[in-house]
């Protein structure tokens, strides 16, 4: 295994949350429908004598997704006929971009492994999508609803090495494209759909051998599953000095094995040629400036920020930049408490527990209480007014119960106080109080150390700050 290279580059299609179809004022199918065929037009189902209308949303958000990715948006493309017959293509080939997409040439930045790595976007273009069929028992059904739905299909370049490389590609696509609101890419709901195409050589070898598609890829563990078989079948076939067929195989996730589909065709068995009812797509530069106003700090932006600016773990800001609401949630809690690592602490570690643990399906925009309130608890916790410990209780009181922190902190008697005179009087009767156990410490049993404080802390009910107790018994002890 370890004299081949993986060579793999992406197709992924991802469907525009636009609310009608590409060509017609049908509901997209953003969302699964609760019945078969209830939207579907003539348009769509392609009867005799209908035109295709391009949906001018479609296009704007398919600029943006591009201009996300820091592609060039080119002023003139054009779309044309991709002919194959299927029973999910009611017009017996499909509207796309060979010649002349919309989108090319740029790359996209991930972090693999604690390394930013950029891979490269040979073009996006835009194409219809196709209906669905299912298979049941001895029939197969077709249903249109997504017919004619809007899709963008990325092509990458053959820059990726591993598997590991390509699902945090895939993950980071996805989060790009919900930031900007061009599409939920939920690959469970067929909103997103990954082709992977693969090929093995030697390592020092520049020559790309044939290639092999994986289709029906409908999740990232099916992703990786598929990858390292495929590698697997490869590096077999070529051991044994055969040659690796080009060809689409369909990945069967239950059974973690691929099958021949159908060998891989070139563009010329599509009989690609331009549209005649479709007039070249013009978009000016001003157009595309005015579409520009509409991006908003990427997540990998924002992640890089957060690993550099802030100091925090990757781990971290990894989960921070899962979801947009959360991490704009992150920043304005640092805006009120000037404190990245423990703001980032008492969402990850606490507020993300109280969400998971609830009964109602809970987002960080539902939240009750003001944000505000959670900044108090940590000031307090940073004036040593309230321990960490006795915080985590007023967060989930905060959470379930609402009102102020201040409140919280005082009903429960959990505010510490600072006032060293009256400490130092409690650290007095503890030595006084326990004299076999500072004996004890001071013959070098550093473990009873604890036990000392614990004693301060319980003749203070809890009030007092541990740490000056700790200092205190420190400076009069050692």
């Amino acid at each position: 295994m370890k004299d081949f290279e993986l060579v793999i580059w992406l197709e992924i299609h991802v469907r525009i949350n636009s609310e009608t179809k590409l060509f017609c004022n049908c509901k997209n199918a953003v969302e699964l429908a609760s019945e078969p065929n209830v939207n579907a037009c003539s348009v769509c189902m392609w009867f005799p004598g209908m035109l295709p209308v391009l949906n001018k949303e479609a296009v704007r958000k398919w600029a943006l997704a591009g201009l996300a990715m820091k592609c060039s948006v080119n002023n003139i493309s054009k779309f044309d006929r991709k002919s194959y017959f299927y029973p999910d293509l009611p017009m017996g080939y499909q509207i796309t971009q060979l010649y002349e997409p919309i989108v090319s040439n740029w790359k996209v930045k991930i972090i693999d492994d604690g390394e930013i790595k950029e891979f490269g976007i040979h073009h996006m273009h835009l194409e219809n999508d196709a209906g669905k069929l299912i298979h049941a028992w001895w029939k197969t059904l077709c249903d249109y609803n997504r017919a004619g739905s809007p899709l963008m299909e990325i092509v990458t370049e053959p820059d990726f090495r591993s598997k590991a490389e390509v699902m945090e590609f895939v993950r980071e696509l996805q989060k790009m494209m919900r930031a900007v609101g061009v599409s939920n890419a939920d690959m469970e709901k067929g909103q997103m759909r990954c082709d992977v195409n693969i090929s093995i050589r030697k390592p020092w070898e520049d020559v790309l051998n044939n290639r092999v598609e994986l289709k029906n890829l409908n999740s990232p563990s099916a992703i990786w599953r598929a990858i390292d078989n495929e590698f697997k079948r490869q590096v077999k076939i070529v051991s044994e000095g055969g040659i690796v067929d080009q060809e689409t195989r369909w990945w069967d996730d239950e059974k973690g094995m691929s099958k021949p589909q159908r060998s891989k065709e070139d563009a010329m068995d599509y009989r690609y040629f331009p549209d005649p009812d479709l007039l070249p797509l013009e978009i000016t530069d001003e157009e595309v400036a005015e579409i520009a106003k509409d991006l908003v700090e990427l997540p990998i932006e924002k992640r890089i920020k957060y690993l550099e600016e802030y100091k925090l773990q990757e781990d971290d800001a990894r989960l921070l930049t899962t979801d947009r609401d959360l991490s704009l949630y992150f920043e304005k809690l640092l805006e009120l408490t000037n404190d990245a690592k423990k703001s980032c602490s008492y969402i990850t570690t606490i507020l993300m527990a109280l969400m998971k643990e609830s009964e109602d399906d809970i987002k960080i925009t539902d939240l009750k209480f003001d944000i505000e309130q959670l900044a108090r608890v940590i000031e307090l916790v940073n004036k040593d007014e309230l321990s960490s410990t006795n915080s985590k209780d007023v967060v989930e009181a905060l959470f379930k119960k609402w009102g102020k922190a201040d409140e919280i902190i005082d009903q429960r008697g959990l505010r510490q106080t600072n006032d060293t005179g009256a400490l130092e009087q409690i650290v007095d009767e503890v030595i006084a109080n326990y004299t076999e156990q500072v004996e004890d410490y001071k013959s070098g049993n550093e473990r009873v150390f604890g036990f000392l404080v614990g004693q301060c802390m319980k003749a203070s009910k809890g009030q007092w700050n541990p740490k000056i107790f700790n200092e205190m018994l420190k400076n009069k002890l050692d």
